[in-house]
């Protein structure tokens, strides 16, 4: 095949989420050596990197993402030498390991904040984001806080308000402040020189704020929500435009490539999220060599199924503006409901042909241009989980109990094989989520064991996408088709691809182009043109080529 010079461009990047991937100390909780221990499996699956989320110390207010010491593993994890076997395993089995960074913030904990909010004069007074009280003595603003209620918490110390975009235990760094930059470009450092590979950066485009601190505009109720935006979430009240995506963070942008620069063949996976427009607002933190590598594409985290004219406009918008597809495209991360829940449950209905769908939509994902992510368990086709209250443990969810239902239920532990003790996740009497199940007779031994299972179809996909040279460097371009019907052709030399998808639940007839009469992959897509004229079943994909 021939790959794009940088490996990020056209990456199969697999993200684990460490509490729930693999135990092995028997507490109940996924750890870095359980990671090790199962690398194995995600190289099988083909994955050309892993995607870890947060393993550094916190106090676990947001599940890692609190962090109080950016330079040490937490201990529920593991220790340092235990991240340098994952590491090591992880290169060893030719993949890079990408981390999660969280720079927008840090846990209450950090010494950094606990100096802050000592007093006004201390020599970090001004790494966080300080404000005088309204006139009335409340907040300063309006701003609210993702997971519910204000986006300022009283200091009784400071007599001050404090930004938080997240969690009250999260507040949020000042990056105004010089100091604060080159602190987090040298954590950058630290884990580089470790040898990782890469940076999934959370929530960057909350970086900087309004220093107006000018209340948010209500939104009209006419306003379409953000892709991805739950619908009841009343975050999205307001247009959030005083924290997120602020014109004043695309400069510091460039210092985090420059560091980034240092290093070769490292990268930055920007999470660009609560925007208006995502894919503009991506496009921006991703244009040019100054900026970061390459951003998630949140268009695909949509809670209705797909249409031609849906699909279609994503496309023609990604083609636009990232030309060069700096893009990773993705189905589900560990903050969005399953993705087999989102489509196969509509309303009360379940959708026909199930099977089919997921295989539609994983073909759909390793054929788009760019970089695709499979976050774990979506290859084999895990339901989203119903998580009682009583056992919940997200934040979100808990706060907004029951309009809004959480994190949990697509968090809860991998399913490695279906008749042992919590599924083979753990030994220990309790694991911190429930495992459902529903899940057991999807768990990966069951599946290794079948070779139509779902888990087999997506190792034939990726490694069929390996092989593919349309898939590692052609460019896009969509084809005339009438509803149902989504099609586009990877252009390449040497072998062009013709994809064609139904996204109905019934047969449709098509024609297909002239010179795309053979099939490109017989054990994904059997179905042969009979003449000028196909028929693809109910969410069938022909992949044709010359």
């Amino acid at each position: 095949m021939t790959r794009t010079t940088d490996w990020w461009r056209d990456a199969v990047i697999y993200q684990i989420y460490p509490r729930s991937f693999m135990d092995s100390t028997g507490d109940g909780t996924g750890d870095l050596s359980g990671i090790t221990a199962r690398l194995d499996y995600v190289a099988g699956l083909g994955a050309d990197a892993i995607w870890v989320s947060p393993f550094v110390k916190s106090p676990m207010h947001d599940f890692g993402y609190d962090v109080s010491d950016f330079c040490a593993v937490e201990p529920m994890f593991g220790t340092m030498n235990g991240f340098r076997q994952m590491l090591n395993r992880t290169h060893e089995l030719g993949m890079r390991l990408i981390m999660d960074q969280v720079w927008n913030h840090t846990s209450d904990q950090h010494p950094w904040f606990v100096e802050s909010r000592a007093n006004r004069s201390n020599p970090r007074s001004d790494w966080y984001v300080w404000a005088d009280a309204s006139a009335d003595g409340g907040p300063p603003n309006n701003w609210r806080a993702t997971f519910g209620g204000p986006a300022w918490t009283w200091d009784d110390r400071r007599e001050q308000y404090y930004l938080h975009n997240f969690l009250t235990q999260q507040p949020d760094l000042n990056w105004f402040n010089a100091d604060v930059r080159a602190a987090m470009l040298d954590i950058g450092r630290f884990w580089l020189d470790e040898g990782v590979d890469g940076f999934r950066l959370d929530v960057i485009n909350f970086l900087g704020h309004d220093p107006s601190l000018a209340d948010n505009p209500q939104r009209p109720a006419n306003m379409a929500r953000p892709a991805g935006a739950e619908p009841k979430d009343p975050y999205f009240a307001t247009i959030n435009s005083g924290t997120v995506c602020r014109p004043e963070a695309l400069p510091w942008l460039a210092e985090i490539r420059a560091m980034l620069d240092e290093y070769p063949e490292r990268m930055a996976l920007g999470e660009i999220s609560s925007a208006e427009d995502t894919l503009a607002a991506a496009s921006d933190y991703v244009h040019g060599d100054d900026r970061l590598h390459c951003a998630y594409n949140a268009a695909l985290i949509s809670h209705e199924p797909f249409t031609r004219g849906g699909l279609t406009k994503v496309i023609e918008q990604v083609e636009c503006l990232f030309p060069d597809h700096r893009l990773c495209w993705t189905f589900g991360t560990h903050d969005f409901p399953r993705l087999k829940s989102r489509w196969w449950n509509h309303g009360d209905a379940i959708i026909e042909h199930g099977d089919s769908l997921d295989r539609l939509l994983c073909l759909l994902l390793i054929t788009l241009p760019g970089s695709a992510c499979i976050y774990q368990g979506d290859e084999l086709g895990l339901p989203q989980a119903q998580v009682a209250f009583d056992q919940m443990r997200d934040p979100f969810g808990i706060a907004n109990y029951p309009l809004l239902l959480g994190r949990d239920g697509c968090r809860t532990p991998m399913p490695w094989q279906a008749d042992a003790p919590w599924a083979g996740f753990s030994t220990a009497a309790e694991t911190w989520l429930p495992i459902p199940d529903e899940h057991r007779p999807l768990a990966v031994d069951r599946q290794q064991a079948e070779t139509n299972s779902l888990l087999q179809f997506y190792r034939k996909a990726i490694e069929w996408r390996h092989c593919a040279p349309a898939l590692g460097c052609g460019r896009l371009r969509l084809s005339p088709t009438a509803d149902p019907v989504l099609a586009f052709e990877r252009t390449h030399p040497s072998q062009p691809l013709w994809c064609g998808f139904n996204l109905a639940d019934h047969s449709v007839t098509l024609s297909v182009p002239d010179r795309h009469r053979q099939l490109a992959a017989p054990e994904l897509s059997p179905w042969t043109p009979d003449g000028t004229r196909i028929t693809l079943p109910p969410y069938g994909v022909a992949l044709l080529t010359d």
